[in-house]
Parts: C-alpha cells; structure tokens; sequence
C-alpha cells in the first residue's frame, strides 16, 4: 500500500484509493494512511474527498486541533507598499498557501552595519532548542554562529521591534529576542519547522513562556555572493538573501500541514547575515 500511494502519479494513487474503498475501508482510515505515507494533511484530505474541518478534531490530527491566530500585515496581498509605521515597506511577493510575503526595504543599509557590528563580538556557536528537554543544544543540522538581544536592549533593537510590531499586527511583547546569525562557507540549516512539537516531551515546558512559536520574520543584513536563500521545500519556494530585505511566514498550526517547512541553504560564497524574530502567540516574558 505505501508503495503505490508514493508513486508520483495521479492514476496510482486513484487507483490505490479505489481499491482499498472496494476492500470496505473508510475515507478517515484512507486519510491516516496517506498521512503515515508522507502526504501532508491538505493534500490528503483532497486525496479522500474530505474538507480540513472534517479531520481537525478527535484523536487523528491532535496538533491540529487548535488553529490560532498569526500575525498578518494589513493589506498584504492587495497593496504594494505596507505601513511600518516610521517606513513604508515593499510586499515583493506574497503567497497565501502557505502564509509567505517577501518584504522590501525593511532595514536601510545602516542598520544592518550596526546589527553586524553590535553582534559580532558576542557570537557563538548556534545553538537550537532542545524539545527532549526544554533546553538549548547543538545541532548537526545548523552550522551558523549565533547570538540573542534581549527586546529592547539598544534603541537600535527596539525600533526595529516597533515597526515589526507594527507592520504585523502583533504586539512588541509576544516577540522573542532578536536573534543575529552568521553563516559563513558551507554553513547551512537543513530543512525544519519553526513550532515547538507537541508531542515532544520538552514543549509543556517550553509553552509557559509565551506559548507556541506562530509566525517567523527572517531579515537579510548583507548580499552573500552566491548561495544561502530561505528554501520552503514543501512549495518550492525560494528566497534570496538581498541586503535589507526580509521574508515572513506564520504557521496557525504546529504540524507538517501548515507546511512551514524551511531551510537555509548553504552558503556557496561568501558570509551571510540573517536577523530572525519569532513571534509567540501569547507574551513572551
């Protein structure tokens, strides 16, 4: 059955389906097989013929049970140009499906230099956060170096925190740290979500402090010469890293089908110089 439901075609898997709902088998137990096959939950519930709503309750999809609120910029998607509050920002791109916008102009040359120049001498090997145990350890999987500002630590951190607050709809107070990150050659981050897994044993812990991960604001602060775009793998999207520019995701789901998967990709030249504000859904303290 998982070999024919993973063949990348169209008549395989119609195929597949009628057999098994010849066999007796229901559209909810064909649904929790593609899903354990590696399909994401849109593209089952498509496959099966039922609508999202019918398979966000009950005990199949318990992480999608709860879709909360995301930030979200007024008049993205029906204007060019976004209010920031002291700016105007560029929405380049925008994608509904999953929640992705390209952002222009969002930090001016100067501070991107003064982000850099404030960041590096506290950078240190890049660390993420452990949902086994609710703490911090290396992993294989991010080659960067790193470093946190506390919100609001500089004047500098702060107006970049307003106007993202701002622009997103979202309070100044549900945002972590700023975090400045350095890839140098070769470094990358492999594909990965940005949620806290439910099901992780760490992620109770994690939650009593501003509650779940919704939405991801990445600002480029330098041009790499070549390599190191934010890939979303799950939509073939790529982003690339242009000085100043940004790109945002949110997520109202912690699970695979809010298709938030995203990576780094490798630095082929060059250095690059990320900037990354997590927002929470509640305050983060």
């Amino acid at each position: 059955m998982t070999e024919l439901i993973t063949q990348d075609t169209q008549r395989s898997v119609k195929q597949w389906l009628e057999a098994q709902r010849a066999a007796g088998f229901d559209d909810l137990t064909l649904y929790r097989a593609l899903r354990d096959s590696g399909w994401d939950h849109l593209a089952a519930c498509d496959w099966v013929g039922l609508k999202p709503a019918q398979v966000q309750t009950g005990p199949l999809l318990a992480a999608d049970t709860q879709a909360r609120a995301v930030p979200w910029p007024e008049g993205a998607g029906q204007q060019a140009w976004l209010d920031a509050g002291d700016r105007r920002v560029q929405a380049m791109a925008v994608m509904h499906e999953p929640s992705i916008i390209v952002l222009g102009q969002l930090l001016d040359p100067q501070e991107c230099e003064a982000l850099i120049d404030a960041a590096r001498p506290r950078l240190q090997r890049s660390l993420t956060v452990s949902l086994q145990s609710a703490g911090e350890e290396e992993n294989a999987d991010r080659t960067s170096q790193g470093m946190f500002f506390q919100r609001g630590e500089t004047a500098l951190i702060d107006r970049i925190e307003q106007r993202l607050a701002r622009l997103l709809n979202w309070p100044v107070e549900n945002g972590e740290g700023l975090q400045i990150l350095r890839y140098g050659p070769g470094a990358e981050y492999k594909p990965h979500y940005d949620y806290f897994d439910p099901a992780a044993p760490g992620t109770a812990t994690i939650l009593k402090r501003g509650g779940q991960r919704v939405a991801t604001v990445v600002m480029y602060l330098n041009d790499p010469p070549a390599g190191g775009a934010t890939v979303f793998p799950d939509v073939q999207f790529e982003c690339l890293p242009v000085r100043g520019n940004a790109v945002f995701f949110n997520y109202s789901r912690p699970d695979p089908s809010s298709r938030s998967l995203h990576a780094g990709a490798p630095v082929l030249r060059g250095e690059k110089w990320i900037a990354t504000k997590w927002l929470r859904e509640g305050r983060f303290d």
